[in-house]
């Protein structure tokens, strides 16, 4: 259940926290009224607690939100299309699209006023762009299809189930669950070969689907196994039943990694995507994601102990590995839709 704070208790938390480190923090909120209103993609309700940020940024400034939900890839190629006839004003992409997003020339720079307790891996110097939260790909299976959940990736390649990976090639959470795949068998950024043969098994044993791994399918009962942030699978096992599916960090390796809000160059709304990123980087902001599921980038915000009991154990996340050779993924990452659709997708049966 969302904990609602007042008007007068929003506006004060977020400001105790920031208007002493930005000056101009004030004609940003003043300038984002006016404009009444911010357009995101990729930012839908339902991924991370979207939602409680858009309520809250309704509730205190007023603003009306919109989403077009799309991949990392589609957003950045959105921004760079519509360019003056922007008809969005900020968006949520993977960690490795936010370098590509700034070598296309589609965003621009606003650091929120709590820079400075935001890891420098985490952020672009410039403030391009900034982590807000953290995912670890996970599985999540269905109990009444699946008789032993899977806890590894040796596991599923001795199961009987099938297993949905989603849009590899284009979206940021199936490309990561192909790297982390990589990471467990020996692999890397340079080498994810590893990942395509375990992958393109599964096709040739028909087990490879490619149904949408998301909340509605999942709620059908029309996906065995899938593989998705913990963000995702936590918060989708919650809205349909705890008891219906377990979720779990593969034990013999997987991939951390991160979402970064871009607010595009030519937004027309361009402060309120900037109070947008502000409160995100809030407490409040950090907490909504959160209570999403999500992990907050900035360790020193306090988890209110329900939301803390709601994400899985510490412990389950002892052999996880983050990205290290970036420029080594963003090239491994553009080859990956061809590798795919060559070396697994003609296999599907």
């Amino acid at each position: 259940m969302k904990t609602l704070l007042t008007s007068t208790t929003l506006i004060a938390s977020l400001m105790t926290t920031v208007v002493n480190a930005n000056d101009d923090l004030d004609s940003v909120i003043s300038a984002a009224k006016k404009e009444g209103a911010v357009y995101s993609v990729g930012m839908p309700d339902s991924w991370a607690n979207w939602k409680g940020t858009w309520a809250d940024l309704g509730e205190v400034y007023g603003l009306k939100h919109q989403d077009t939900d799309m991949s990392s890839a589609q957003e950045i190629a959105k921004f760079s299309a519509e360019k003056t006839n922007a008809t969005a004003d900020i968006g949520d992409v993977g960690f490795a699209f936010a370098r590509v997003a700034v070598k296309k020339g589609v965003t621009q720079a606003y650091k929120p006023t709590t820079w400075d307790s935001i890891p420098d891996w985490a952020k672009d110097k410039d403030g391009h762009w900034a982590l807000a939260y953290t995912g670890t790909i996970s599985f999540i299976s269905n109990n009444n299809l699946v008789k032993n959940p899977p806890t590894s990736w040796n596991d599923i390649l001795k199961g009987d189930y099938r297993v949905t990976v989603g849009d590899v090639g284009i979206a940021s959470q199936a490309n990561n669950a192909v790297l982390a795949a990589a990471f467990a068998m020996g692999g890397s950024e340079k080498n994810i070969k590893p990942a395509v043969e375990f992958f393109s098994k599964l096709a040739k044993q028909g087990r490879l689907s490619l149904n949408d791994p998301g909340l509605a399918n999942l709620e059908k009962g029309e996906v065995e196994v899938a593989i998705l942030w913990d963000f995702n699978a936590l918060n989708y096992r919650d809205q349909i039943d705890r008891s219906r599916f377990t979720v779990s960090i593969p034990q013999d390796g997987s991939v951390i990694s991160g979402y970064t809000t871009i607010i595009n160059k030519y937004a027309q709304n361009p402060n309120a995507a900037k109070l947008a990123r502000e409160y995100i980087f809030s407490d409040k902001g950090q907490i909504n994601l959160a209570q999403g599921y999500a992990r907050p980038i900035r360790d020193n915000v306090t988890l209110p102990a329900e939301i803390q009991a709601q994400l899985l154990p510490n412990e389950q996340y002892n052999n996880v590995h983050s990205v290290t050779d970036f420029k080594a993924w963003e090239k491994t990452a553009r080859k990956l839709p061809r590798q795919w659709q060559e070396n697994v997708l003609l296999h599907i049966q």
